[in-house]
Formats: C-alpha cells, sequence, structure tokens
C-alpha cells in the first residue's frame, strides 16, 4: 500500500503548505454556502421552510460532508497516491501498473476516462455558478442592481480568462490568505445567526436527516440532488494532493474549512428558522445590512480563485491527458520558471471561455445553473468509488469483508446523490452529460487511433537489425548525427526508410529514438535514458518521462555520456507526418476515422512538443490508411 508523504519534495513549512491548501484546494467547495442551502429549499423541487425541512436538510449536509469529504476522500482516497501525485488519471495510472489481469485493467481505463470527461463537464459549471451566486448578493445589497448581475458576472469571467496567459504565481501567493479571512468570515457570520437560535445544533443528529425521509421520503430523495452542492469540489482535495501533499490538506480540511462551512450552514439555518422569508438568499442575508456589499465584494474574490483553481485543474488534467496517449499534443505553455506545475493550454482556457459564457447567458442565474450543477461531481464520485473498490480488493489487500462494507457503503452514498441528480438532467443537467460525452468520444477516438496507426505502420514496418545489415553498406555516409523519431521501440521510423530511398544517404551516426510515457508522475534523471549500441553507428535510445514531465530532447541527449557527444550544430532532426486517410478497414467507424486523421492534422507539432530546433529538424511525409 503506497502511502502520501506528509509534505515530501515541498519546500515550503507545513503551516505555508496547509495555507496554500486553503486557497487553492478549497476554493470550489469553500464557496457552496452561496447557493447550497438555498437550493435545497427553492430549488427544482422545493421544500417547506418549516423546523422538520431545516433540521433534516441541515443534517443531510453536515453527514454528506463527514462521510463524502472527510471520510471517503480525507481519510481513504488521499492515502491512493501514485507517487505523491492525486486525480482521475493519476490514479488509473496507478491501478494500471499494479494490475496485470487485462479484464480488470479494461474496465479501470474506462472508467478513469469517464471520470476526466466529467471533470471537463464541472470545469465549465463551476466558474459561471460560483461567479453569477456571489455577483447576485449585489441584487440584496440594493434590488435596483439586478439587471447588472449577468453583464458584471460575464465581465468577471472573461477578464479572468483573459489574463491566464500571464501565469497565475503573483495572484496565487494571494490565494490563501484571501480564502482564509473569506473562512473566517463564514464562521463569524455563522456564530452570528446561530446565536439568535441555538437549538439549530440539534440538527447535528443523524436522526433528524433520517427523519426527513421518513416525513416526506419522495421529496427528501430529491433533495439530495441540491444537498450534495455542499461537497462540490471535493474531488480538488484528490486532484490537487501532488501540489500540497496529504497531510497539509488533511490539516487545511479538519482545522480550517470543515468547521468554518459547518459553523456557516448552521447559521443559515438558524436564521431560516427565525425568518423563513430570508430563503431567497440566507447567506447574504445573515450579514448586517452595511457588511452586505464588502460581503459581495469579498464572495466575488473567493468564487474567482475557486474558478482559478479548476481552471488549473483543466490545463492539468489535459497535459496529463496528452502524455498519457488520450489527446493529441496541445500547445501548453509554461508561465513560472520556479514552479513546473503552472501551465497555461490557450485552446482549453478560450474554449472554457466560450462554453462559461454561454451558460451564463443561457441559464442567467446561479438557481438554474444549480440544476445543471451536480451530475458530473456524484457522476466522478460513483467511478472513484468503484476504483477505490479495486485499490481495496486487489491492490491494498484488505481483508474482502472491510473492502466489500467500505466500498459497498460509499456506492450506496454516491449513488443515492447520482440518482437524485439523474432527475435534474431535463432541467440543465444534459449540459455537462453532453460535454462530457463529446470529452469522451474525443479522448476514446485518439487513444484508439493512435493504437490503429502503430499497428498499421508495425506490420508495413522492418526490424532493425535486417534493415542494419541490408543498408549499412549500400549507400554513402556523411557527416553528422541524425535522430528519426520513432513511436515503436523495435521497428525502423518511416521518415529513416523515406530518406534512404529519397535522399541516398545515412548520417556517421543514427539515432533511433523513441519517447516512452510510464504510468507514473515524474521519472528520475538517472533513470530516464536506455542506449543500446547497434552498432555499424546505429543507436537505439528511449526517453522515459512521467505523465506530468515535460520532454526536452536536445536537452536529455546532450545529458547523454558518448563519443562524440551530442551537439546542436552536428545534429539533425528528422520527424514523420503522416497523412491519415480514412479507409472502410476493421478498426474504427467512419466518422471516428475522420475524426481522428482531424486531430492528428491540428495536433501541434512534434517540433514544439519536444522543443527540437526549428532549423535542425526535417519532416518527411507518407500517407497511411487506417
Amino acid at each position: 500500500m503506497e502511502h502520501a508523504p506528509a509534505h515530501d519534495g515541498h519546500r515550503e513549512s507545513l503551516p505555508a503548505l496547509a495555507i496554500g491548501a486553503v486557497g487553492v484546494v478549497f476554493g470550489d467547495i469553500g464557496t457552496s454556502p452561496l447557493y447550497a442551502l438555498k437550493e435545497s429549499f427553492i430549488g427544482p423541487h422545493p421544500l417547506a421552510v418549516d423546523q422538520a425541512h431545516i433540521f433534516g436538510v441541515l443534517s443531510l449536509v453536515f453527514w454528506t460532508m463527514t462521510l463524502i469529504v472527510t471520510i471517503k476522500y480525507v481519510f481513504i482516497i488521499l492515502r491512493a497516491d501514485n507517487k505523491g501525485e492525486g486525480g482521475s488519471l493519476a490514479l488509473l495510472a496507478l491501478i494500471t501498473r499494479k494490475l496485470s489481469d487485462p479484464r480488470w485493467t479494461t474496465t479501470i481505463v474506462m472508467m478513469g476516462v469517464i471520470a476526466t470527461a466529467l471533470f471537463y463537464g464541472d470545469a465549465i459549471i463551476t466558474p459561471a455558478i460560483s461567479v453569477l451566486s456571489a455577483v447576485e448578493g449585489l441584487a440584496v445589497v440594493e434590488p435596483a442592481l439586478t439587471s447588472l448581475v449577468v453583464p458584471i458576472a460575464i465581465a468577471i469571467l472573461v477578464f479572468l480568462f483573459a489574463i491566464q496567459s500571464n501565469g497565475t504565481a503573483a495572484v496565487g501567493k494571494l490565494f490563501g490568505p484571501v480564502m482564509l479571512v473569506y473562512f473566517l468570515v463564514l464562521a463569524v457570520l455563522g456564530l452570528m445567526g446561530i446565536a439568535q437560535a441555538p437549538r439549530i445544533l440539534w440538527a447535528l443528529n443523524p436522526w433528524y436527516a433520517i427523519n426527513f425521509f421518513l416525513l416526506d421520503p419522495g421529496l427528501a430523495f430529491l433533495a439530495l440532488g441540491s444537498v450534495v452542492l455542499a461537497v462540490t469540489g471535493a474531488e480538488a482535495l484528490y486532484a490537487d494532493m501532488g501540489h500540497f501533499g496529504r497531510k497539509a490538506i488533511m490539516i487545511a480540511w479538519l482545522y480550517v474549512a470543515f468547521p468554518c462551512l459547518l459553523i456557516n450552514y448552521l447559521g443559515q439555518s438558524a436564521l431560516l428558522l427565525v425568518d423563513p422569508t430570508s430563503v431567497q438568499n440566507p447567506f447574504f442575508l445573515m450579514a448586517p445590512h452595511w457588511a452586505r456589499l464588502p460581503l459581495v465584494i469579498l464572495a466575488t474574490l473567493a468564487t474567482i480563485i475557486a474558478s482559478q483553481a479548476v481552471i488549473s485543474g483543466a490545463y492539468s488534467i489535459s497535459q496529463q491527458a496528452v502524455q498519457l496517449g488520450y489527446l493529441p499534443r496541445l500547445r501548453i505553455l509554461h508561465t513560472s520558471a520556479k514552479a513546473a506545475g503552472q501551465i497555461y493550454v490557450p485552446l482549453v482556457n478560450w474554449g472554457l471561455l466560450v462554453l462559461v459564457v454561454l451558460l451564463v447567458l443561457g441559464f442567467q442565474s446561479s438557481s438554474n445553473l444549480a440544476a445543471a450543477y451536480g451530475i458530473a461531481v456524484t457522476g466522478t464520485m460513483v467511478i472513484t468509488a468503484c476504483m477505490l473498490g479495486v485499490l481495496t480488493f486487489k491492490i491494498w489487500r484488505w481483508p474482502p469483508a472491510a473492502a466489500a462494507l467500505v466500498t459497498g457503503g460509499f456506492l450506496i452514498v454516491d449513488g443515492a446523490y447520482f440518482a437524485s441528480n439523474v432527475t435534474k438532467i431535463p432541467d440543465g443537467g444534459w449540459f455537462p452529460l453532453l460535454v462530457a460525452g463529446i470529452t469522451f468520444t474525443i479522448l476514446t477516438t485518439w487513444a484508439t487511433g493512435r493504437a490503429l496507426m502503430r499497428r498499421r505502420l508495425h506490420d508495413g514496418a522492418m526490424p532493425v537489425e535486417v534493415f542494419v545489415r541490408s543498408a549499412v553498406n549500400s549507400v554513402a555516409r556523411v557527416s553528422g548525427t541524425a535522430v528519426f523519431l520513432s513511436s515503436s521501440a523495435s521497428d525502423i521510423p518511416p521518415a529513416l526508410l523515406h530518406n534512404l530511398k529519397h535522399n541516398h544517404v545515412l548520417h556517421a551516426r543514427v539515432v533511433l529514438l523513441t519517447v516512452a510515457i510510464e504510468p507514473v508522475p515524474h521519472v528520475p534523471a538517472a533513470n530516464r535514458v536506455a542506449l543500446t549500441d547497434l552498432t555499424e553507428g546505429f543507436y537505439r535510445i528511449v526517453l522515459s518521462y512521467g505523465f506530468m514531465d515535460e520532454p526536452d530532447l536536445p536537452a536529455e541527449l546532450s545529458r547523454i555520456a558518448i563519443d562524440p557527444p551530442f551537439t546542436p550544430l552536428d545534429t539533425s532532426y528528422f520527424l514523420s507526418r503522416q497523412t491519415l486517410v480514412a479507409a472502410g478497414r476493421p478498426g474504427m467507424a467512419l466518422w471516428r476515422e475522420k475524426l481522428f486523421a482531424w486531430m492528428v492534422r491540428n495536433a501541434e507539432s512534434a517540433m514544439a512538443f519536444f522543443k527540437l530546433p526549428t532549423n535542425r529538424v526535417v519532416e518527411l511525409g507518407s500517407q497511411l490508411e487506417i
């Protein structure tokens, strides 16, 4: 069983990491009080604002945060680290690395890809609902400003996405302190509310959640779809583990985020007991009138931070998907010379912005968006519970009874929330499912297409030994080093065959270079290079990277101890550019073959992706039927 280090590999102190985690990891879940309780009562399935329902909903919120976030994620899932990294793709890579049974592996891969696809649906809705719910506080401060809510929310979102290319290092330093202030304000507001009706503390008794189901089972089941909004962002605890470490995230949740959130929900519920009419926006109405405008500003800052965390997560997931072979090469820019994890992916950024703005324009309010929110989150939670089952049974080797009890318990809880959210599909839940469906198609088409293309190339390839024996004495040799990139570590790359066919020469040193992505986040530099001397001036080099490493081929070659050493002015790089022709051969449906061919044409150039010098690259093209 692998455990995440407390904060190994992090140069900052544990308190600093915990404050950073408060800002980045808990931004999403921290903004849930803006809308979660309100939507439970005035959402698609309204509830009576009386003591039985208030106590029932609050009890469900408390026990949902306890079971799903504290027990499932903080105490169990955070222990499932892939060399210190977390998230759906990291967990997928961890399980596939440990499992040898192909039947399990195929199922797990599908679950991991579905979870990744659902994440993109969530990443679109989170900025929209978070910023909208904060700006809607203006309508509480001054009802005449209601018409400005949507334009202001869109302006904030456009600004947020527009500054992404500048990097978030400077802004990131403010995340922790701002969110720390925000969480303290949540607690202060909550204590003010509790003081009005201290009896609200009795709602923490699980009996009131049970009584809610006994009193009105149908509405209680439907209410789960709104209650789960209180734990949206729980997946971020796991996904951001590599940035802060398990211990820092645990401390930030148990000592800051969880108590402050709970106190705020208690305060909102106490306000509803005293004044049921405040259900229209209990979060802002808890504050004195003079404090509401500053609270709107603070809440807006918090939602911007929450959105930033999701946007950065989308970049990171996209990079991992590229490295693991589920997305074509994308243009990835590094925005910090110090922090390797701070990246910017233009295509993902502008695609998210367009969809987020369309969401705000289409749904107009956080209440309408809440109907679309939740199904992607709960779907991911169910998949994580299934993958946890595989971990406990197959990898951690728990006693079968204990593994079945834990996995079954989480599946029942997560399944109930997912089932409740399925009822929201007609009211907006279709949107994240549509996004996830399109994303799933893209991810699986690319992965399947790459496998097909490699199979077709392998079918017509020549073994290295045969090529070396037949070609070495039949053509002239010229000075210098030629590096031929190859997707296969055993065959001759097409570019070498085409170069020999058209130019009738071989360089004095010929390197067949393959980049292999391992199912671990990082591969140490000492373990990265595998060099094989094939004789007659031919070499096979395999460079192994982790799925979060950044390939830099010239830099890696320059570090190899070989005589003569690789020098920039003496080394040329030859790339194969395949023009794919969709054909009716077995493999994929024709429309998916055309989609794959289109993605290949529009993928980022291997030259830029691998940081090859532009004046030392030769591309040789050919056609290939798939």
